[in-house]
């Protein structure tokens, strides 16, 4: 993978930009850990979902920025905007 790869997730309102380099698994959406943005467990898994897939939760450093909608639609349009850039 190249040093930065980046890619664009969409869901009903939401839009994310997702960031993805080689690193030890850190996962940040605005800034702030995807575990303390995404309160829920299932909002959590779902933004884990590509990398779990594919064995690379720990291989890879993902930023997401996030914007517009509700917290289930940002977290299916991260998941989206993930998928992408690891195809």
């Amino acid at each position: 993978m190249e040093k930065q790869r980046t890619g664009v997730g969409r869901r009903k309102e939401a839009v994310t930009r997702v960031f993805v380099s080689k690193g030890d698994g850190k996962i940040t959406v605005n800034d702030k850990d995807y575990k303390q943005y995404f309160s829920l467990v299932y909002l959590q898994n779902q933004v884990e979902r590509p990398m779990r897939t594919i064995d690379a939760l720990n291989k890879f450093d993902v930023k997401i920025s996030a914007t517009g909608g509700g917290f289930k639609g940002q977290a299916e349009a991260a998941m989206l905007g993930i998928a992408r850039v690891l195809v």
